[in-house]
């Protein structure tokens, strides 16, 4: 038995925590959607290895081609929402 003032012997064993966040959007099914983000923090997500949130809130590190992929409802539904801004091209 040990007490709280006293130093745990050598080779004796202790719990450590984990206090880690991890984002989850609970059912996957956002995995299977291409995401809306900043244009130009994409390149360097995939390129550093850096976590981007999209619009729709999911937090992930960009590694696989969007194209692929149909684009994500929630994402979408915002996206349309936003009003354009001044000199916003709309076929970019």
């Amino acid at each position: 038995m040990s007490y709280p003032d006293q130093p745990e012997p050598a080779g004796a064993l202790s719990t450590i925590t984990d206090e880690r966040v991890e984002t989850s959007t609970g059912d996957g099914d956002h995995d299977r959607f291409s995401h809306y983000v900043v244009r130009n923090k994409l390149t360097e997500a995939m390129v550093e290895g850096t976590p981007l949130q999209a619009l729709c809130g999911k937090v992930w590190v960009p590694s696989r081609d969007p194209k692929k992929y149909p684009v994500c409802p929630e994402c979408k539904e915002i996206y349309d929402g936003i009003p354009p801004g001044e000199g916003d091209d709309p076929d970019a």
